[in-house]
């Protein structure tokens, strides 16, 4: 019978550590013990959620979710990500596709795409053997109007059905939300701590139903543009029926436009 083994969220850039080296050695340490509990749980498949940074999906065509059915995935190479090729999961991409359809989740399907930091710097951590299939599942942000906290749950909550009662092509899964925390991109590098640090505490509190319920805007203007990947995290803490959860590390990293963090859900 297939199960949720294990739900964690993690910011997915890394950049020069020249300046900020404590900092960047404490994220560092956090991703890699983020990687080794996931390594520990031996998954059939990591759900990598995510969002893409205009490399793969561009403005012409918007849609809300897309999933990755391609049986292999070489990531773009950004941020000095190696372009080492990664296993897909087809079946099990195909049977979330179909199931979340017919629960009124209508699901694009893409397999021509070269994942970029979004998906391959977590992945660096999560399974540094490239061997563990993934399947990558994009949420859009870059769209007008984007789709909303409680939609994302819902797809979540969704997904969450979707292991208990229909999946037969995997039976250890782990759901790994990759973006976050503060940061406005294309702006001044800056990140609000005090919003991350009540976010993070508001996780461990267990109260994910009030994040949910927020609007688009209310994220946009305390935490950035960028700091709307927080919807990735609801969407893992929906699928994995979290109670609370675990911050693994939190850095505030200017210097990199991001409140860096990291969490399993429990």
């Amino acid at each position: 019978m297939a199960k949720i083994v294990g739900g964690f969220a993690t910011s997915h850039i890394l950049m020069s550590s020249q300046g900020v080296e404590e900092k960047a050695r404490r994220v560092s340490e956090g991703m890699a013990e983020i990687g080794r509990r996931i390594q520990a749980l031996s998954p059939d498949v990591i759900l990598v959620v995510t969002n893409d940074h205009l490399f793969n999906f561009g403005l012409d065509l918007q849609v809300p979710f897309t999933i990755g059915t391609a049986d292999k995935y070489t990531p773009l190479g950004d941020l000095a990500v190696p372009q080492i090729e990664r296993p897909g999961h087809r079946e099990f991409a195909e049977e979330f596709l179909r199931y979340s359809a017919s629960k009124g989740f209508d699901l694009a399907r893409v397999e021509s795409i070269k994942p970029d930091h979004g998906v391959s710097v977590p992945m660096l951590f999560a399974d540094p053997t490239n061997s563990v299939p993934m399947v990558p599942l994009y949420l859009n942000l870059m769209m007008d109007p984007m789709p909303s906290p409680q939609r994302c749950w819902g797809l979540g909550e969704a997904f969450g059905d979707f292991i208990e009662t229909r999946c037969k092509s995997a039976d250890r899964i782990v759901v790994l939300a990759a973006g976050g925390l503060s940061h406005w991109v294309g702006y001044e590098p800056r990140v609000n701590e005090a919003w991350d640090r009540q976010f993070l505490a508001d996780l461990e509190a267990g109260e994910f139903l009030g994040w949910a319920q927020k609007g688009n805007d209310e994220i946009l203007e305390a935490a950035g543009n960028g700091g709307l990947e927080v919807i990735h995290w609801l969407f893992m803490a929906a699928a994995v029926r979290a109670k609370r959860s675990e911050t693994i590390y939190y850095e505030p990293v200017p210097e990199w436009m991001t409140g860096m963090g990291g969490i399993q859900a429990v």
